[in-house]
């Protein structure tokens, strides 16, 4: 990764018509602080350029961000609900998982692989909520794509949550489509 020099951060910003004080407002830095970076008189703490190039990148709109990529028809199942049911609806959709969601707010999420693993003779008629795994990935919208990423190396799906409420859902297949 090649960061870029005062002169580098000067030129964008300027090319995007954008004053110190509204670059600074963006980043939300101080004025005084892009001058300085800017006029090579301090070397930025990497949290702090990072914010800098991000603000320019979102000033020129190449800056993705969760709500830009999720799909708001979550298909989901509830807590109460039979694991033969969330099967059903899983295959029905061609997934391989789905969340599980209780007014509205993420819980959890069921897959083939958590019903596989149970031994039961009835796993069908069990609830959700006793085969689920609780761990799933929760974002803000405003999440970036680096930030959706990073859950998306470790988990199969990432739930775009917005005050408590489930309003999206992302995988690695919206990504690509995405950027292809």
């Amino acid at each position: 990764m090649k960061l870029p020099t005062p002169e580098d951060l000067r030129e964008r910003r300027t090319e995007l018509d954008l004053t110190q004080s509204e670059l600074a407002e963006r980043a939300e830095v101080s004025q005084p602080l892009i001058a300085r970076i800017e006029g090579g008189d301090v070397d930025p703490r990497l949290s702090t350029l990072r914010r800098i190039v991000n603000a320019l990148e979102e000033a020129e709109g190449s800056i993705l961000r969760a709500s830009d990529l999720m799909n708001e028809a979550v298909v989901s199942v509830a807590p109460d609900d039979s694991v033969r049911h969330a099967k059903d609806v899983m295959d029905e959709k061609g997934y391989s998982q789905v969340p599980v969601i209780r007014d509205g707010s993420p819980i959890g999420l069921i897959g083939n692989t958590d019903i596989r693993q149970r031994s039961d003779e009835n796993v069908g008629e069990l609830p959700v909520a006793e085969v689920m795994h609780e761990s799933i990935a929760q974002v803000e919208p405003d999440a970036t794509i680096d930030e959706v990423d990073t859950y998306l190396d470790h988990k199969a799906a990432v739930l775009v949550v917005e005050s408590g409420q489930t309003v999206g859902i992302i995988t690695d297949a919206d990504i690509a489509a995405h950027v292809s």
